[in-house]
């Protein structure tokens, strides 16, 4: 990595949204009109996250975007067209389900198309939510709580889906303990959600990251990995910034998500996207 902060043009950047891009689901307008500004200084800008696109909603996309990396790297799509659909295998995904029923697991299937669930995960969903989540006056996460809940789609039966990522919100055991039970092959991530403990996360393919779906999309726009340019803010990140030429973190973020960064900006409420995109020349004044 280096610590250019005066990158030339064209430079290929990449996203996270939750914590970085947005705040709480919200994009300032700040950082919509720096997106804008990037891409019309020549610049190729990528939503990078690990939502999937299913959940990925218009309010984040409609500063225009030249792709996606959704599902933390198994979904890739650039200018509209697919590079990368990764499920589990047959063998993974029956395992994951297995164990997570074993443990009374609460959970969410992520695809590109929708995101399904059980009827008893939306029923006991807010039931193991932090205080902060349950607030009705705290309006901006009462917003993104029901934004999630809003698209999620209620199925009887989750098995014959093909998987793309698996959102725990509560379960019986430490996830981590979960995903020891399923195999190396599996990966595990703490919730993005401050607060939810070690019953809840994301479960995904070991092998598949952030890092490895900007790998596609450099590939297959022939962009040098010198070009490239990460904001993040959590630890599914942490492949992403480090893989980049210039990483760069939200302040606050955990320390190993630190100690990979190049540099830090300040958080989505200060308009910390903007301001990094102007001292990296990204944009011009």
């Amino acid at each position: 990595m280096t610590d250019s902060t005066s990158p030339a043009a064209s430079k290929a950047i990449f996203l996270d949204i939750d914590g970085t891009y947005a705040d709480r689901g919200t994009v300032p307008d700040a950082h919509r009109d720096a997106v804008r500004a990037a891409r019309a200084a020549g610049h190729l800008v990528f939503l990078c996250t690990g939502r999937p696109e299913s959940l990925i909603f218009p309010q984040m996309l409609d500063a225009g975007f030249d792709g996606v990396v959704a599902a933390a790297g198994a979904h890739v799509t650039v200018h509209g067209e697919m590079l990368q659909d990764l499920r589990f295998p047959d063998d993974l995904a029956a395992r994951t389900l297995a164990a997570l029923d074993a443990h009374d697991g609460l959970y969410w299937i992520e695809t590109p198309e929708a995101t399904y669930c059980r009827q008893d995960t939306v029923d006991r969903f807010e039931d193991f939510l932090p205080a902060h989540m349950k607030q009705p006056t705290n309006g901006g996460v009462a917003k993104a709580r029901l934004q999630v809940l809003s698209h999620l789609t209620v199925v009887d039966q989750l098995r014959p889906i093909r998987i793309g990522k698996v959102t725990v919100t509560h379960a019986d055991a430490p996830l981590t303990d979960i995903a020891a039970e399923i195999g190396a092959d599996i990966g595990v991530i703490g919730s993005s959600i401050p607060g939810m403990g070690d019953r809840a996360g994301e479960l995904y393919m070991a092998h598949v990251h952030k890092a490895t779906g900007i790998e596609a999309v450099i590939a297959h726009l022939n962009i040098a990995q010198e070009d490239v340019i990460a904001f993040g803010d959590g630890p599914n990140d942490i492949e992403m910034l480090a893989y980049a030429s210039v990483g760069v973190a939200v302040e606050g973020a955990a320390e190993a998500l630190l100690a990979v960064a190049d540099r830090t900006c300040g958080r989505p409420g200060d308009g910390g996207l903007a301001v990094a995109f102007a001292e990296l020349g990204l944009v011009t004044s």
